[in-house]
């Protein structure tokens, strides 16, 4: 079975050990790995020996770094305005401040270049009950990543998180307009928007800007109790089918990578993620 698109996955959905996640990865067919947490620390957080042994053992198992899932801009914005309760905050290993985000920037696109990874992931600063009122502010912090990005070589990818000020298609396409010329490209994740009440396909992503998605994650879930319910890629309310087949129409050609976040068949994780794993080759096989 070949895909028509490249698939990866963030490596600590399978396992917090690199070396373990990447055995069914391989097995599922997956050429790409993206990385957020390893051995239990934040990508960001790891020192130099550990990203020394994390890069020999993707070189060992042949897997190319596609991007770094960063926390970058996952923080509170001062004076931004009540913070919305509605949804969990996943911090992924990672307990930095907006003070901190000068030198984060700075260690992403280190680990970056340093994995050959050409995408950096960033948010728009936790959400608000009022994220429209944080727009210029998200533009602005968004814009100055992307452009010092660029100097290094790399494209900063906007993530649309539903427990963040830019959560759904409609509301990526009013903050790209506000900064058109810094190179800002979109991590699209459909079942974010879902969460934060879009539909996402065909209704969220037609509001991206055309060549605007660099990369796409991909989970799947059910909106019945106001909260996600996780469940088997391909099997919830994401139609998954008919997105992949928009994205090749629309000329996409980047990885589409597995977020599992479904917690798996009797709590095993591991299983779960191999689970949407083959559904994500069969999905984008078809």
């Amino acid at each position: 079975m070949t895909p028509r698109l490249p698939i990866a996955a963030i490596t600590d959905e399978f396992s917090a050990s690199l070396r373990e996640a990447l055995v069914p990865m391989k097995e599922i067919g997956m050429t790409g790995a993206e990385l957020r947490v390893i051995g239990g620390k934040n990508i960001l957080d790891l020192d130099d020996g550990e990203l020394e042994r994390a890069k020999e053992t993707l070189s060992e198992a042949g897997m190319r770094v596609v991007s770094i899932a960063s926390p970058l801009l996952k923080c509170v914005l001062e004076n931004g305005g009540e913070p919305d309760s509605r949804f969990e905050r996943d911090i992924f290993a990672s307990k930095h401040t907006a003070a901190d985000q000068p030198k984060l920037a700075e260690r992403a696109f280190e680990v970056a270049k340093f994995f050959g990874a050409p995408i950096v992931r960033v948010f728009s600063f936790w959400r608000t009950v009022a994220p429209e009122r944080c727009q210029d502010a998200v533009a602005r912090a968004v814009g100055d990543l992307a452009a010092a990005a660029k100097r290094e070589g790399l494209i900063v990818g906007l993530e649309n998180e539903h427990a963040c000020n830019v959560a759904t298609g409609a509301e990526t396409a009013r903050v790209l307009a506000l900064i058109p010329d810094a190179g800002v490209k979109v991590v699209w994740d459909p079942a974010n928007a879902l969460v934060a009440g879009e539909s996402p396909f065909p209704v969220g992503y037609a509001k991206l800007p055309k060549g605007s998605v660099v990369h796409v994650h991909a989970k799947d879930c059910n909106m019945r109790t106001g909260k996600p319910e996780w469940g088997p890629l391909g099997t919830r309310h994401v139609p998954w089918k008919e997105q992949i087949a928009q994205l090749i129409g629309d000329g996409y050609r980047g990885y589409l990578s597995l977020e599992t976040h479904w917690t798996g068949p009797a709590g095993d994780k591991m299983e779960g993620s191999r689970i949407c794993g083959w559904n994500l080759l069969g999905l984008s096989a078809e």
